[in-house]
């Protein structure tokens, strides 16, 4: 059985929305060097969409009485990640349809705040291997 503190979940998944609002501003600003202010814009799109849906993520899905019970938890977790996709489908169609973007700048900037995700997620993950042995310390060998 895995034990998840809840309050630390939503911190981490607070402090993703953070990050990724961060790269986005960092793209944004890069694509404005580069290619000019509509790259800029369209980058700020693509990263706005990612961290939009990251933060009704967070708040549906890790917020309120969510802890009462596992069933309720896997609920609130299921009901985020339903409204998190639901909200990057909306917002890419509106933007889509009512602007003409840079597509690098807009899907670069995605996949860079959706890469913030899955670090954030590898580095809350124990070791490959199985325990958790602090660094300094070697594991007993078994003759």
């Amino acid at each position: 059985m895995v034990a998840i503190d809840l309050a630390l979940a939503r911190r981490l998944a607070l402090s993703v929305v953070l990050g990724q609002a961060a790269v986005t501003v960092v793209c944004a600003l890069v694509s404005w060097l580069i290619a000019g202010p509509h790259a800029a814009l369209s980058a700020a799109m693509g990263g706005g969409i990612s961290t939009a849906a990251s933060l009704v993520m967070a708040l549906l899905g890790f917020g309120g009485k969510s802890a009462a019970d596992g069933q309720r938890a896997m609920r609130a977790f299921l009901i985020g990640e339903t409204a998190k996709i639901a909200i990057v489908i909306v917002l890419f169609v509106v933007v889509l349809k009512t602007m003409r973007v840079v597509p690098l700048a807009m899907l670069g900037t995605y996949v860079a705040t959706f890469c913030v995700f899955w670090v954030a997620l590898a580095n809350m993950l124990p070791p490959l291997g199985g325990a958790n042995i602090p660094r300094g310390r070697k594991k007993k060998q078994l003759i």
